[in-house]
Formats: structure tokens, sequence, C-alpha cells
């Protein structure tokens, strides 16, 4: 197991962004975590990862209240792509708007993949 896999357990606010930063992609796919509805966080706990095919709602910035379905996921920079979530350039062209998941809530899981299921009931 490599050193950097172990999570930080320095209360040191520096420590922990030095962890988040120099995390392996393994690591940092457990970020991307966003909270569940009331009627989602009742079956199945709090949180959740997010993964293309959610439906979610925009929680915090210019796009509040927006909902839409994730596009994307970039883990190295910790961010999700929302469809209907964009921002203008200067050329007038619109642009995807990354938007970082604590900033985010899960409407409607995608429920495809059996091992998400069971590692939802299990929370």
């Amino acid at each position: 197991m490599c050193e950097v896999c172990v999570m930080v357990t320095s209360s040191q606010p520096r420590k922990q962004r030095k962890f988040r930063y120099e995390a392996p992609q393994h690591v940092r796919s457990n970020f991307i975590n966003a909270r569940l509805s009331e009627e989602l966080s009742k079956k199945y706990g709090r949180t959740a990862r997010v993964i293309v095919g959610d439906t979610v709602k925009v929680m915090r910035g210019d796009a509040a209240g927006t909902e839409g379905k994730v596009r994307e996921i970039d883990v190295k920079r910790e961010k999700v792509v929302v469809e209907g979530v964009s921002v203008a350039r200067a050329d007038g062209k619109e642009e995807a708007r990354p938007i970082h998941p604590s900033n985010l809530m899960i409407t409607k899981l995608v429920l495809d993949d059996p091992k998400r299921v069971a590692s939802l009931e299990r929370k």
C-alpha cells in the first residue's frame, strides 16, 4: 500500500490541503461525493459518489437551482460538468462550467450498476 493512500489524520489545514493536492487519482475519486436529496438520504444515507448520468441540482453559485444530468467528471480537478450549466465566453460561445461536487445535490441516482447498488445499501 502506498504512503499517500492512507488518509490524512492531521488537524492542520496545511497538511489536509497538501494531502488533497498530492493524492493519486484512485484516491481523488473518493473526493467526488455529493449530498443526496431528502428522499434518497432516507434510503441510502447522507452522501454518495457522483457518476455520469446522475441527475443533480446545483445548490450554490450563479447556476443555483439548475437541475441537470451529469455529463462529465474530472477527477484530477475534482469538478463535475452538468448539462444546462454553462458560461458565455468573450466571443459569444457557450462553454460548460465545471462545478465542485460539494455544491451539488443528487436528486436521482443511476442504479444500473449492481456494485453501486450494493455499496449504497451498505450505508
